[in-house]
Protein backbone atom coordinates (compact mmCIF):
# COMPACT_ATOMS: atom_id res chain seq x y z
CA UNK A 1 0.00 0.00 0.00
CA UNK A 2 1.50 3.84 -0.97
CA UNK A 3 1.58 5.52 2.10
CA UNK A 4 2.83 8.99 2.56
CA UNK A 5 2.39 11.94 5.06
CA UNK A 6 1.63 15.06 2.66
CA UNK A 7 3.90 17.79 1.91
CA UNK A 8 2.81 20.93 1.06
CA UNK A 9 -0.77 21.27 -0.39
CA UNK A 10 -0.77 17.60 -1.25
CA UNK A 11 -2.81 14.46 -0.09
CA UNK A 12 -2.32 11.55 1.75
CA UNK A 13 -3.51 8.92 -0.51
CA UNK A 14 -3.18 5.29 1.04
CA UNK A 15 -5.61 3.99 -1.52
CA UNK A 16 -4.79 0.06 -2.29
CA UNK A 17 -2.81 -0.14 -5.48
CA UNK A 18 -2.99 -3.15 -7.53
CA UNK A 19 -1.28 -3.60 -11.08
CA UNK A 20 0.33 -0.06 -10.61
CA UNK A 21 -3.28 1.98 -10.17
CA UNK A 22 -5.23 2.68 -7.28
CA UNK A 23 -8.15 0.87 -6.87
CA UNK A 24 -11.59 1.88 -7.37
CA UNK A 25 -14.36 3.06 -4.91
CA UNK A 26 -16.24 0.23 -5.82
CA UNK A 27 -17.28 -2.66 -8.21
CA UNK A 28 -14.12 -3.98 -9.78
CA UNK A 29 -12.72 -3.51 -6.14
CA UNK A 30 -15.51 -5.03 -4.64
CA UNK A 31 -15.00 -8.41 -6.68
CA UNK A 32 -11.73 -8.41 -6.08
CA UNK A 33 -11.99 -8.55 -2.55
CA UNK A 34 -14.57 -11.63 -3.57
CA UNK A 35 -11.87 -13.69 -5.61
CA UNK A 36 -9.31 -13.19 -3.36
CA UNK A 37 -11.49 -14.97 -0.55
CA UNK A 38 -11.96 -12.40 1.53
CA UNK A 39 -15.19 -12.12 2.96
CA UNK A 40 -16.14 -9.39 4.91
CA UNK A 41 -18.58 -9.16 7.89
CA UNK A 42 -20.15 -7.46 10.69
CA UNK A 43 -19.16 -8.70 14.22
CA UNK A 44 -22.05 -6.93 15.31
CA UNK A 45 -23.25 -8.32 18.41
CA UNK A 46 -26.03 -6.09 20.52
CA UNK A 47 -26.70 -2.67 21.47
CA UNK A 48 -26.33 -0.65 24.30
CA UNK A 49 -27.63 1.98 26.41
CA UNK A 50 -24.83 5.07 26.72
CA UNK A 51 -26.34 6.31 29.94
CA UNK A 52 -27.85 2.86 31.67
CA UNK A 53 -25.93 0.22 30.24
CA UNK A 54 -28.76 -1.65 29.55
CA UNK A 55 -28.27 -4.12 26.33
CA UNK A 56 -30.65 -5.14 23.41
CA UNK A 57 -30.37 -7.59 20.81
CA UNK A 58 -29.12 -6.15 17.49
CA UNK A 59 -31.32 -7.68 14.67
CA UNK A 60 -34.45 -5.77 14.99
CA UNK A 61 -35.41 -2.18 14.02
CA UNK A 62 -34.01 -0.01 17.13
CA UNK A 63 -34.67 3.88 18.38
CA UNK A 64 -33.25 4.64 22.20
CA UNK A 65 -32.64 3.35 24.98
CA UNK A 66 -36.50 1.73 26.16
CA UNK A 67 -35.37 2.02 29.86
CA UNK A 68 -34.19 5.49 29.93
CA UNK A 69 -34.66 7.20 25.88
CA UNK A 70 -30.76 7.58 25.72
CA UNK A 71 -28.57 6.65 22.66
CA UNK A 72 -27.85 3.50 22.20
CA UNK A 73 -24.58 2.28 20.82
CA UNK A 74 -23.60 -0.88 18.76
CA UNK A 75 -21.52 -2.83 19.95
CA UNK A 76 -18.89 -5.40 18.12
CA UNK A 77 -16.83 -8.68 19.06
CA UNK A 78 -13.67 -6.46 18.63
CA UNK A 79 -11.26 -9.25 19.27
CA UNK A 80 -12.96 -11.25 16.46
CA UNK A 81 -13.31 -8.29 14.25
CA UNK A 82 -9.51 -7.21 14.98
CA UNK A 83 -8.25 -11.22 13.76
CA UNK A 84 -9.90 -10.25 10.71
CA UNK A 85 -9.82 -6.53 9.89
CA UNK A 86 -5.51 -6.59 10.06
CA UNK A 87 -3.41 -3.63 8.37
CA UNK A 88 -2.78 -6.32 5.66
CA UNK A 89 -5.83 -7.22 4.79
CA UNK A 90 -7.19 -3.45 4.47
CA UNK A 91 -4.16 -3.57 2.08
CA UNK A 92 -6.37 -4.79 -0.65
CA UNK A 93 -9.68 -3.35 0.71
CA UNK A 94 -11.48 -0.71 -2.00
CA UNK A 95 -10.91 3.10 -0.28
CA UNK A 96 -14.34 3.78 0.70
CA UNK A 97 -16.07 3.16 4.20
CA UNK A 98 -16.86 -0.14 3.86
CA UNK A 99 -13.58 -1.26 4.36
CA UNK A 100 -14.06 -1.34 7.63
CA UNK A 101 -16.98 -4.09 7.66
CA UNK A 102 -16.11 -6.08 10.97
CA UNK A 103 -16.76 -3.08 12.97
CA UNK A 104 -19.42 -1.97 10.71
CA UNK A 105 -23.43 -3.03 11.61
CA UNK A 106 -24.44 -3.57 7.96
CA UNK A 107 -24.60 -7.51 7.91
CA UNK A 108 -24.92 -7.73 3.81
CA UNK A 109 -22.53 -4.92 3.12
CA UNK A 110 -22.99 -6.29 -0.76
CA UNK A 111 -26.44 -5.87 -0.26
CA UNK A 112 -26.18 -1.88 1.14
CA UNK A 113 -27.57 1.11 -1.50
CA UNK A 114 -23.84 2.33 -2.08
CA UNK A 115 -22.67 5.80 -3.85
CA UNK A 116 -19.15 5.47 -3.68
CA UNK A 117 -19.25 7.65 0.40
CA UNK A 118 -16.13 7.68 2.55
CA UNK A 119 -12.64 7.79 1.08
CA UNK A 120 -12.44 11.06 1.10
CA UNK A 121 -8.79 13.13 0.96
CA UNK A 122 -6.73 14.67 4.00
CA UNK A 123 -4.96 17.94 2.80
CA UNK A 124 -1.98 19.93 3.83
CA UNK A 125 -3.47 23.61 3.96
CA UNK A 126 0.01 25.52 4.23
CA UNK A 127 -1.11 28.83 3.22
CA UNK A 128 -3.73 28.39 6.37
CA UNK A 129 -0.85 26.90 7.81
CA UNK A 130 1.61 30.23 7.43
CA UNK A 131 -1.14 32.99 8.11
CA UNK A 132 -2.23 31.14 11.21
CA UNK A 133 1.33 29.89 12.62
CA UNK A 134 0.09 26.30 12.36
CA UNK A 135 3.27 24.22 10.83
CA UNK A 136 0.58 20.87 10.34
CA UNK A 137 -2.50 22.06 9.52
CA UNK A 138 -4.44 20.24 7.22
CA UNK A 139 -8.20 19.27 6.47
CA UNK A 140 -10.14 16.11 5.52
CA UNK A 141 -12.31 17.47 3.04
CA UNK A 142 -15.96 15.74 3.52
CA UNK A 143 -17.38 18.10 0.84
CA UNK A 144 -16.26 14.95 -1.39
CA UNK A 145 -18.90 12.75 -0.48
CA UNK A 146 -22.22 12.04 -2.25
CA UNK A 147 -24.28 14.76 -2.14
CA UNK A 148 -21.31 17.12 -1.11
CA UNK A 149 -21.05 16.74 2.86
CA UNK A 150 -19.79 14.27 5.82
CA UNK A 151 -23.73 13.72 5.88
CA UNK A 152 -23.50 10.79 3.65
CA UNK A 153 -22.03 8.06 5.90
CA UNK A 154 -24.13 8.41 8.22
CA UNK A 155 -27.21 7.75 6.12
CA UNK A 156 -25.77 5.22 3.79
CA UNK A 157 -25.41 2.92 7.29
CA UNK A 158 -28.98 4.01 8.69
CA UNK A 159 -30.95 3.40 5.37
CA UNK A 160 -29.01 0.13 4.74
CA UNK A 161 -29.40 -0.85 8.16
CA UNK A 162 -32.80 0.59 8.25
CA UNK A 163 -33.62 -1.78 5.19
CA UNK A 164 -31.73 -4.79 6.39
CA UNK A 165 -34.19 -4.74 9.17
CA UNK A 166 -37.46 -4.49 7.39
CA UNK A 167 -38.31 -0.80 7.56
CA UNK A 168 -40.64 0.23 4.71
CA UNK A 169 -39.87 3.81 4.47
CA UNK A 170 -37.44 6.52 6.13
CA UNK A 171 -38.17 10.20 7.96
CA UNK A 172 -36.01 12.56 8.60
CA UNK A 173 -36.26 15.84 10.85
CA UNK A 174 -32.85 18.01 8.87
CA UNK A 175 -31.44 21.25 9.20
CA UNK A 176 -30.56 20.54 5.35
CA UNK A 177 -27.26 18.25 4.91
CA UNK A 178 -28.84 15.06 6.41
CA UNK A 179 -32.41 15.42 4.35
CA UNK A 180 -30.21 15.52 0.83
CA UNK A 181 -28.10 12.34 2.60
CA UNK A 182 -31.11 10.41 3.70
CA UNK A 183 -32.94 11.07 -0.05
CA UNK A 184 -30.06 10.04 -2.28
CA UNK A 185 -29.72 6.28 -0.45
CA UNK A 186 -33.26 5.84 0.42
CA UNK A 187 -34.01 5.94 -3.60
CA UNK A 188 -30.34 3.63 -4.38
CA UNK A 189 -32.39 1.38 -1.62
CA UNK A 190 -35.65 2.08 -2.97
CA UNK A 191 -37.14 2.99 0.03
CA UNK A 192 -40.05 6.22 0.15
CA UNK A 193 -38.16 9.23 2.08
CA UNK A 194 -40.15 11.99 4.06
CA UNK A 195 -38.01 15.28 4.74
CA UNK A 196 -38.99 17.79 7.31
CA UNK A 197 -37.07 20.70 7.02
CA UNK A 198 -36.90 24.60 8.31
CA UNK A 199 -38.35 26.68 5.69
CA UNK A 200 -35.13 28.69 5.09
CA UNK A 201 -33.32 25.62 4.26
CA UNK A 202 -30.92 26.43 1.59
CA UNK A 203 -32.36 26.27 -1.70
CA UNK A 204 -29.59 24.05 -3.65
CA UNK A 205 -30.71 21.48 -0.03
CA UNK A 206 -34.77 21.91 -0.82
CA UNK A 207 -34.12 21.33 -4.76
CA UNK A 208 -32.06 18.37 -4.58
CA UNK A 209 -34.18 17.07 -1.87
CA UNK A 210 -36.90 17.00 -4.11
CA UNK A 211 -34.96 16.08 -7.48
CA UNK A 212 -34.12 12.48 -5.12
CA UNK A 213 -38.14 11.55 -4.81
CA UNK A 214 -38.22 12.43 -1.00
CA UNK A 215 -41.61 13.87 -0.01
CA UNK A 216 -40.61 17.12 1.60
CA UNK A 217 -42.40 19.32 4.13
CA UNK A 218 -41.14 22.73 5.04
CA UNK A 219 -41.55 23.73 8.64
CA UNK A 220 -41.55 28.26 10.11
CA UNK A 221 -39.25 26.64 13.06
CA UNK A 222 -36.14 24.73 13.55
CA UNK A 223 -34.90 21.53 13.08
CA UNK A 224 -36.39 20.70 16.30
CA UNK A 225 -39.59 22.01 15.63
CA UNK A 226 -39.44 19.55 12.75
CA UNK A 227 -38.47 16.91 14.64
CA UNK A 228 -41.80 17.16 16.76
CA UNK A 229 -43.52 16.61 13.36
CA UNK A 230 -41.61 13.40 12.75
CA UNK A 231 -42.13 12.12 16.43
CA UNK A 232 -45.45 12.68 16.13
CA UNK A 233 -46.14 11.17 12.38
CA UNK A 234 -43.56 8.66 12.23
CA UNK A 235 -45.32 5.27 13.78
CA UNK A 236 -49.11 5.93 12.44
CA UNK A 237 -47.70 6.62 9.09
CA UNK A 238 -44.73 3.22 9.27
CA UNK A 239 -41.88 5.58 8.82
CA UNK A 240 -38.65 4.73 10.43
CA UNK A 241 -37.33 7.53 11.74
CA UNK A 242 -33.46 8.32 11.53
CA UNK A 243 -32.78 11.16 13.42
CA UNK A 244 -29.33 11.84 14.61
CA UNK A 245 -28.40 9.96 17.32
CA UNK A 246 -31.94 8.53 17.92
CA UNK A 247 -30.86 5.27 16.06
CA UNK A 248 -27.66 3.52 16.35
CA UNK A 249 -26.49 2.96 13.46
CA UNK A 250 -25.72 6.72 11.95
CA UNK A 251 -23.03 6.80 14.30
CA UNK A 252 -21.53 3.68 13.04
CA UNK A 253 -21.16 5.63 9.82
CA UNK A 254 -19.96 8.83 10.90
CA UNK A 255 -16.93 7.03 12.89
CA UNK A 256 -15.28 6.09 9.87
CA UNK A 257 -14.55 9.56 9.65
CA UNK A 258 -11.87 8.78 12.45
CA UNK A 259 -11.31 5.15 11.15
CA UNK A 260 -10.04 6.75 7.73
CA UNK A 261 -8.14 9.47 9.88
CA UNK A 262 -6.11 6.99 11.67
CA UNK A 263 -5.44 4.86 8.77
CA UNK A 264 -4.36 7.70 6.77
CA UNK A 265 -1.94 9.10 9.25
CA UNK A 266 -0.40 5.90 9.51
CA UNK A 267 -2.29 4.33 12.81
CA UNK A 268 -2.21 7.34 14.68
CA UNK A 269 -3.96 10.18 15.80
CA UNK A 270 -3.42 13.93 15.59
CA UNK A 271 -2.84 16.60 18.74
CA UNK A 272 -6.29 18.15 17.78
CA UNK A 273 -9.50 17.78 15.44
CA UNK A 274 -11.28 20.82 14.95
CA UNK A 275 -14.79 20.23 14.68
CA UNK A 276 -17.94 22.10 13.78
CA UNK A 277 -20.91 21.03 15.70
CA UNK A 278 -24.83 21.12 15.50
CA UNK A 279 -25.86 17.26 16.73
CA UNK A 280 -22.22 16.22 16.96
CA UNK A 281 -22.57 12.86 15.58
CA UNK A 282 -19.25 13.55 14.03
CA UNK A 283 -17.62 14.13 17.35
CA UNK A 284 -19.31 11.21 18.88
CA UNK A 285 -18.55 8.45 16.45
CA UNK A 286 -15.08 9.49 15.80
CA UNK A 287 -14.57 9.26 19.71
CA UNK A 288 -15.90 5.67 19.64
CA UNK A 289 -13.93 5.14 16.93
CA UNK A 290 -11.04 5.97 18.60
CA UNK A 291 -12.04 3.51 21.14
CA UNK A 292 -12.73 0.53 19.32
CA UNK A 293 -9.10 0.79 17.42
CA UNK A 294 -7.27 1.21 20.68
CA UNK A 295 -9.00 -2.36 21.60
CA UNK A 296 -8.11 -4.04 18.53
CA UNK A 297 -4.82 -3.07 18.67
CA UNK A 298 -4.65 -0.80 15.41
CA UNK A 299 -3.50 2.75 17.72
CA UNK A 300 -1.96 3.28 21.01
CA UNK A 301 -3.82 5.42 24.00
CA UNK A 302 -3.41 8.76 22.47
CA UNK A 303 -6.28 10.46 21.62
CA UNK A 304 -6.49 13.96 20.31
CA UNK A 305 -7.88 16.57 21.36
CA UNK A 306 -11.22 17.41 20.38
CA UNK A 307 -12.70 20.54 19.67
CA UNK A 308 -16.00 21.79 19.17
CA UNK A 309 -17.01 24.84 17.29
CA UNK A 310 -20.47 26.19 17.28
CA UNK A 311 -21.95 29.64 15.79
CA UNK A 312 -22.26 32.66 18.16
CA UNK A 313 -26.17 32.74 17.96
CA UNK A 314 -26.57 28.71 18.77
CA UNK A 315 -24.04 27.56 21.00
CA UNK A 316 -25.61 25.38 23.09
CA UNK A 317 -22.72 22.98 23.28
CA UNK A 318 -19.80 25.77 24.22
CA UNK A 319 -22.43 27.07 27.46
CA UNK A 320 -22.55 23.99 28.81
CA UNK A 321 -19.11 23.10 28.49
CA UNK A 322 -18.32 26.50 30.20
CA UNK A 323 -20.80 25.95 32.97
CA UNK A 324 -19.24 22.36 33.69
CA UNK A 325 -22.25 20.64 32.76
CA UNK A 326 -23.12 17.57 31.11
CA UNK A 327 -26.68 18.37 29.60
CA UNK A 328 -26.91 21.26 27.35
CA UNK A 329 -30.40 22.99 27.36
CA UNK A 330 -32.27 24.30 24.79
CA UNK A 331 -30.57 27.09 23.06
CA UNK A 332 -33.71 29.81 22.54
CA UNK A 333 -33.76 31.74 19.43
CA UNK A 334 -31.34 29.92 17.61
CA UNK A 335 -30.15 32.29 14.43
CA UNK A 336 -26.83 31.27 12.55
CA UNK A 337 -26.06 31.28 8.89
CA UNK A 338 -24.56 27.99 8.80
CA UNK A 339 -27.54 26.01 8.72
CA UNK A 340 -25.76 22.68 9.91
CA UNK A 341 -25.00 24.66 13.31
CA UNK A 342 -28.15 25.78 14.12
CA UNK A 343 -29.30 22.60 16.28
CA UNK A 344 -30.51 24.37 19.53
CA UNK A 345 -30.76 21.07 21.37
CA UNK A 346 -28.81 17.70 20.85
CA UNK A 347 -29.91 14.35 22.11
CA UNK A 348 -26.27 13.20 22.41
CA UNK A 349 -25.09 16.74 24.46
CA UNK A 350 -23.28 14.35 27.23
CA UNK A 351 -21.52 11.93 24.87
CA UNK A 352 -20.41 15.28 23.14
CA UNK A 353 -19.36 16.97 26.23
CA UNK A 354 -17.78 13.74 27.77
CA UNK A 355 -15.30 13.84 24.57
CA UNK A 356 -14.59 17.28 24.98
CA UNK A 357 -13.47 17.16 28.32
CA UNK A 358 -11.89 13.65 28.45
CA UNK A 359 -10.14 14.59 25.38
CA UNK A 360 -8.43 18.29 26.95
CA UNK A 361 -10.04 19.62 24.11
CA UNK A 362 -12.50 22.67 24.74
CA UNK A 363 -15.39 24.16 22.87
CA UNK A 364 -15.47 27.82 21.44
CA UNK A 365 -17.82 30.40 19.39
CA UNK A 366 -17.37 32.15 16.07
CA UNK A 367 -19.72 34.89 14.67
CA UNK A 368 -21.45 34.61 11.25
CA UNK A 369 -18.99 36.90 9.83
CA UNK A 370 -15.89 35.49 10.81
CA UNK A 371 -17.27 31.73 9.34
CA UNK A 372 -17.99 33.70 6.13
CA UNK A 373 -14.17 34.94 6.18
CA UNK A 374 -13.06 31.51 6.62
CA UNK A 375 -14.65 30.15 3.80
CA UNK A 376 -13.01 33.38 2.11
CA UNK A 377 -10.09 32.34 3.17
CA UNK A 378 -10.13 28.84 2.51
CA UNK A 379 -11.18 29.45 -1.14
CA UNK A 380 -8.88 32.43 -2.12
CA UNK A 381 -5.74 30.46 -0.33
CA UNK A 382 -6.32 26.68 -0.98
CA UNK A 383 -8.65 26.40 -3.47
CA UNK A 384 -11.65 24.79 -1.38
CA UNK A 385 -14.76 26.16 -1.47
CA UNK A 386 -16.16 24.83 1.47
CA UNK A 387 -19.56 25.38 3.65
CA UNK A 388 -19.93 28.08 6.30
CA UNK A 389 -20.10 25.71 9.02
CA UNK A 390 -16.34 25.12 8.17
CA UNK A 391 -15.41 28.14 7.88
CA UNK A 392 -16.45 28.58 11.75
CA UNK A 393 -13.72 25.71 12.14
CA UNK A 394 -11.11 27.59 9.95
CA UNK A 395 -11.39 30.72 12.05
CA UNK A 396 -11.60 28.66 15.44
CA UNK A 397 -8.11 26.97 14.72
CA UNK A 398 -7.07 30.90 13.89
CA UNK A 399 -7.93 32.03 17.53
CA UNK A 400 -7.07 28.98 18.81
CA UNK A 401 -3.19 29.57 17.88
CA UNK A 402 -3.53 33.19 18.83
CA UNK A 403 -5.08 32.05 22.42
CA UNK A 404 -2.31 29.77 22.57
CA UNK A 405 -4.49 26.55 23.20
CA UNK A 406 -2.96 25.28 19.90
CA UNK A 407 1.17 25.26 19.84
CA UNK A 408 2.97 26.24 16.67
CA UNK A 409 3.92 22.22 16.09
CA UNK A 410 0.90 20.68 16.53
CA UNK A 411 -0.90 18.52 14.06
CA UNK A 412 -3.93 19.70 13.71
CA UNK A 413 -6.91 18.49 11.65
CA UNK A 414 -9.90 20.67 10.42
CA UNK A 415 -12.85 18.82 9.47
CA UNK A 416 -14.63 20.03 6.10
CA UNK A 417 -18.31 18.82 6.64
CA UNK A 418 -19.42 19.85 3.62
CA UNK A 419 -19.01 21.60 0.17
CA UNK A 420 -19.87 25.29 -0.38
CA UNK A 421 -21.93 24.55 -3.46
CA UNK A 422 -24.99 24.34 -1.45
CA UNK A 423 -24.59 27.27 0.16
CA UNK A 424 -23.42 29.67 -3.21
CA UNK A 425 -26.52 32.08 -2.11
CA UNK A 426 -23.90 33.14 0.85
CA UNK A 427 -21.46 34.79 -1.65
CA UNK A 428 -21.60 38.01 -3.02
CA UNK A 429 -21.32 37.67 -7.05
CA UNK A 430 -22.42 40.50 -7.87
CA UNK A 431 -20.11 41.82 -11.07
CA UNK A 432 -20.88 44.28 -13.95
CA UNK A 433 -21.59 42.96 -17.50
CA UNK A 434 -19.36 44.62 -19.80
CA UNK A 435 -20.10 44.86 -23.84
CA UNK A 436 -17.58 43.12 -25.45
CA UNK A 437 -16.64 46.43 -27.25
CA UNK A 438 -16.41 48.89 -24.22
CA UNK A 439 -12.71 48.98 -24.12
CA UNK A 440 -12.96 52.26 -21.67
CA UNK A 441 -15.33 50.50 -19.10
CA UNK A 442 -12.99 46.68 -19.17
CA UNK A 443 -9.77 48.84 -18.70
CA UNK A 444 -11.51 50.88 -15.80
CA UNK A 445 -12.59 47.68 -14.03
CA UNK A 446 -9.51 46.18 -14.22
CA UNK A 447 -6.68 49.23 -13.66
CA UNK A 448 -9.33 49.75 -10.24
CA UNK A 449 -8.54 45.81 -9.30
CA UNK A 450 -4.86 46.17 -9.69
CA UNK A 451 -2.45 43.76 -10.74
CA UNK A 452 -2.59 40.61 -8.69
CA UNK A 453 -5.53 41.35 -6.54
CA UNK A 454 -8.31 38.78 -6.36
CA UNK A 455 -11.65 40.79 -7.17
CA UNK A 456 -14.86 39.27 -5.55
CA UNK A 457 -17.40 41.86 -6.89
CA UNK A 458 -17.00 45.66 -8.09
CA UNK A 459 -19.15 48.72 -7.17
CA UNK A 460 -21.23 49.30 -10.53
CA UNK A 461 -22.21 53.00 -9.56
CA UNK A 462 -18.53 54.14 -10.28
CA UNK A 463 -18.37 52.61 -13.21
CA UNK A 464 -21.58 52.93 -15.04
CA UNK A 465 -22.29 51.01 -18.46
Amino acid sequence: MRCSIAAAGSIIDRRPVVHGRPLAADGEAGSLVARRGRVMRSYLTHLECTACGATYPADRLATTCPACAKVLYARYDLAAAARQMTKAALASRPWNLWRYAEILPVRDPDAAPRLGEGGTPLLAVPALGRAFDLDRLMVKDEGRNPTGSFKARGLAMAVARAKELGARAVAIPSAGNAAAAMAAYAARAGLPAHVVMPADTPAAIRAECHALGARVMLVAGLINDAGKIVRENAAARGWFDVSTLKEPYRVEGKKTMGLELAEELGWRLPDAIVYPTGGGTGIVGMWKAFAELEAMGLIGPKRPKMIVVQAEGCAPIVRAYERGERQAPLWEDAATIAPGMRVPVAIGDYLILDAIRESGGTAVTVSDAELMEGVRLAAAGEGLFIAPEAGAAVIAARKLRASGFLERGDEVVIFVTGTGLKHTDLIDAAALVVEPGDTATIAALLDAAGPGTHVRSIDTSEHPA
